[in-house]
Parts: C-alpha cells; sequence; structure tokens
C-alpha cells in the first residue's frame, strides 16, 4: 500500500512524540511517499519550533532529528503544481497541504497525518486515511 506521509507524522517519529511507535508500526513494509515539498515544512517546523518560548528545542536537537528523517525510507515524488494549486483555492486550504491531497490522489495512498485539518480535506475528497489516535 502507498502511505502518503505528512509533516506533522514525520515530526512525530523524528522527535519522539508520543504517537511514534503507533506510526512506526502503520508504515512498516509499506511504500511510503510525499511530495518533494516535504523538505522544506520539516525544517520550518523546526524554525517554528525554535522561536516557540514552550518548546526547547536545540539546533543540535534538531540536527539530530534530522538525521532520523533522513533515514526514513521515503519516496518523493512530483505533484502537479496546477491541480494543487486549484485544490488549495477550492478547499480553501494552503499549498503545503494541497501537494499532500494530490499526491494521495496521483499515487493512490492513503494519507497519513495527524493533522485534523487536512484529515477533514481528505474526507472531503474521499480519499482513504489512516487515522492515529492519541
Amino acid at each position: 500500500m502507498n502511505i502518503v506521509i505528512d509533516t506533522s507524522a514525520v515530526i512525530a517519529v523524528i522527535v519522539n512524540e508520543p504517537h511514534r511507535q503507533r506510526l512506526i508500526e502503520v508504515t512498516t513494509d509499506e511504500d511510503i511517499l510525499a511530495p518533494h515539498s516535504l523538505h522544506w515544512e520539516i525544517g520550518n517546523a523546526f524554525t517554528s519550533m525554535f522561536k516557540q518560548s514552550n518548546n526547547n528545542i536545540t539546533l543540535e536537537q534538531a540536527q539530530e532529528a534530522l538525521t532520523l528523517y533522513e533515514r526514513i525510507p521515503i519516496r518523493f515524488v512530483d505533484v502537479p503544481l496546477q491541480e494543487a494549486l486549484t485544490l488549495a483555492h477550492q478547499l480553501d486550504i494552503y499549498a503545503y497541504d494541497a501537494y499532500m491531497l494530490v499526491c494521495a490522489q496521483h499515487y493512490h495512498g492513503h494519507l497519513l497525518s495527524l493533522d485534523r485539518r487536512l484529515l477533514r480535506a481528505a474526507g472531503q475528497l474521499n480519499l482513504p486515511v489512516i487515522e492515529v489516535a492519541p
């Protein structure tokens, strides 16, 4: 099965959040895909963590997490930008979220996310999702 993994799920795994073990279990022996934009979203997530006063992550910890990220066997794929932009407009979502949804559509993947808004948008498109409850 193709699983399209989004930033929230990857971050949960690489910074050892509570859902980590379940996320690893559901992706083991599956094909994990993501649009190329995932790289930049991961970087953005860490810079956001640096700025949050309640999230004391150091540069060294972020770099360690990136080393773990690089070990995840993700197949990076292209998604049609025009299609993603149209979908973002239709659903009133960010382009980064639309990239994930278009990826799931094009590669017949199940979306794996911890982001409730993204999962709702996938539901609007009748895309299969994998939910990992807290």
